[in-house]
């Protein structure tokens, strides 16, 4: 028996109308609120106001179906400026993806509100605040007056310099050559001596003292300006 082409034919297009059926695509709007929460939720650590802008999300290869998203940041990414974070699904379908954001964070930050000397302490006067979008500016930026005052200046500044955790440091509680007390103790007991401290060093550091007799001692220098020895 012989069959019209036609009746051929009809399975051939039922088939390959089946194939080419395009997959319903995910929805780039939950997407976009999921990361929008994630970012209200991130950028309340950040040191001032945070503003962001979620860049385009290409979720027209997505399969649709997603019932959670997960939205995280790579260790490596910063937290503002122009950054990503990852969307992922977890729960309904398999896919993820990174999306850029940007995101701005206005602070006042501290300057040099006078040319400094290397060496000098800061004091005040010697710091003053600006404002400005952290993305532009330096890395270890100082925001609290309480980062800067009593600290050293590593190197010369001149005025208007933004300050950076780098360019300060602790002052010198202990001069190399001058007369220095050691308090040593232990379990029940201290004992004082004096000699002659062979470095600078800051509170913290390690200081080493040369004694009359020749002995050099290594130890911590403190506050008051004594090296602390514990044996």
């Amino acid at each position: 028996m012989h069959l019209p082409a036609t009746a051929l034919l009809a399975p051939l297009f039922s088939i390959f109308f089946v194939i080419a059926s395009p997959v319903r695509a995910a929805d780039a709007e939950p997407i976009q609120r999921a990361i929008a929460d994630f970012l209200r939720v991130q950028n309340k650590g950040l040191p001032g106001q945070a503003s962001y802008r979620i860049g385009a999300i290409n979720a027209g290869g997505l399969p649709a179906g997603c019932r959670t998203i997960d939205v995280t940041m790579d260790a490596g990414a910063p937290p503002w400026g122009r950054t990503h974070v990852k969307a992922r699904c977890t729960e309904g379908a398999t896919w993820s993806l990174y999306v850029p954001v940007q995101i701005h964070v206005a602070v006042d930050y501290l300057v040099s509100a006078r040319p400094l000397r290397a060496g000098q302490l800061v004091a005040e006067g010697d710091i003053a605040r600006r404002q400005g979008d952290l993305a532009d500016l330096p890395a270890g930026v100082l925001t609290d007056p309480a980062q800067a005052l009593g600290q050293s200046s590593r190197v010369s500044l001149p005025a208007d310099r933004p300050l950076r955790a780098d360019m300060l440091r602790q002052p010198m509680v202990v001069k190399q050559g001058q007369t220095v007390k050691l308090v040593s103790g232990g379990a029940g007991f201290q004992v004082t001596s004096e000699g002659r401290a062979l470095n600078n060093a800051a509170t913290g550091e390690v200081a080493q003292v040369r004694l009359a007799s020749g002995q050099v001692i290594s130890g911590i220098a403190r506050n008051d300006g004594t090296v602390g020895v514990t044996y």
